[in-house]
């Protein structure tokens, strides 16, 4: 079974009803994901879907807590400064963005196949793990 990483847009994108094409595709693979436990995160992942949804999206601090919990069902890759150095040279190599990096990074580390994410190049290999825009348009 090959593992995926869930960006935060993924997690993002599963509560908003102002977007109701993403918000579907972005169920199907947590419901995909949970169901067949092959979904990875990273604690960079948990913080950055508290901030947004509370601050972006208007969810109340409780509420986008009590998401966050749900969320450590999956597999949770704890970002360390083995990772971050790590990262820093992922950035420096492939000049994407240093948080992109994270996600890369925290990705291998796990042995994810993919990245979930609208973020970065869809179909690009980095550091083994391929990149999936699930929302990209063919």
């Amino acid at each position: 079974m090959s593992k995926m990483f869930l960006d935060t847009s993924i997690l993002i994108y599963s509560l908003d009803s102002s977007n109701p094409r993403k918000k579907t595709i972005s169920r199907k693979y947590l419901r995909k994901c949970t169901e067949e436990n092959c979904g990875v995160i990273s604690t960079q992942i948990l913080q950055e879907f508290f901030i947004v949804s509370t601050r972006k999206m208007g969810v109340e601090p409780l509420t986008a807590k009590s998401l966050v919990h749900s969320f450590q069902n999956f597999e949770t890759v704890l970002v360390t400064p083995e990772i971050i150095e790590s990262a820093v040279d992922c950035h420096i190599l492939n000049r994407i963005s240093f948080w992109d990096a994270l996600v890369v990074v925290a990705a291998e580390s796990s042995k994810c196949d993919v990245v979930l994410t609208e973020d970065m190049n869809d179909g690009q290999i980095i550091r083994g793990v391929r990149i999936h825009n699930p929302f990209k348009i063919e």
